[in-house]
């Protein structure tokens, strides 16, 4: 008859610590950002980036990105809702808090600036406005989500910058990049790596 080997203290410490560790990050950072809500909303920004570049007066052009943010934010947040249901995540936890605190105010700043920028005639400005202020937004926020979340927010601070010197013909290029390609790259690692 064979002899169970019995578990050492130290390996079985070393998996408690693991444990913990894990049960610590969690409830530290909010998982709850959402990367095939994410490949949704670039899905249709770009189809947006399109259209509003086929717009010949500067309202119907905000019209389009308007209609565009209304439906992104409600794809955003049901798929958000969707991913926490799914793994047992509680939205409101504190670390959940603290996202949307941080994310709010860069967001909330782009919005007040858009009305004085469009009544000025400078739409570029209003393009690299929201991409810088939302690339803020992803970073203050990604600082209690998973990894990869601030350097998302990164590259989009970078598309603001290069909206700054982007032809006001184009200015619908670093848009689409941004709100398309970005959130379907992203997405994509954020739906691999962080489950959904």
């Amino acid at each position: 008859m064979g002899q169970v080997e019995p578990i050492r203290l130290h390996d079985h410490a070393i998996e408690n610590i693991r444990y913990i560790r894990t049960a610590m990050e969690r409830a530290g950072s909010f998982t709850a950002v959402p990367g095939l809500g994410g490949m949704v909303m670039g899905a249709t920004a770009l189809p947006a980036a399109w259209l509003a570049s086929r717009q010949t007066s500067p309202g119907a052009w905000l019209a389009v990105w308007y209609t565009e943010l209304v439906l992104a934010v409600a794809i955003g947040a049901l798929a958000m809702v969707h991913k926490a249901r799914r793994t047992g995540t509680p939205l409101w936890t504190a670390a959940g808090r603290k996202f949307l605190l941080a994310f709010a105010p860069p967001i909330l700043a782009g919005a007040m600036l858009t009305w004085p920028l469009f009544h000025a005639g400078l739409l570029q400005l209003v393009a690299a406005t929201w991409l810088l202020l939302y690339g803020v937004a992803v970073i203050a926020a990604g600082a209690f989500s998973a990894s990869i979340v601030p350097s998302m927010g990164l590259a989009y601070f970078a598309l603001g910058v290069v909206s700054l010197i982007t032809p006001p013909s184009l200015r619908d290029l670093p848009l689409a990049a941004g709100f398309g390609g970005l959130h379907i790259i992203f997405g994509f690692w954020i739906y691999r790596r962080y489950g959904g």
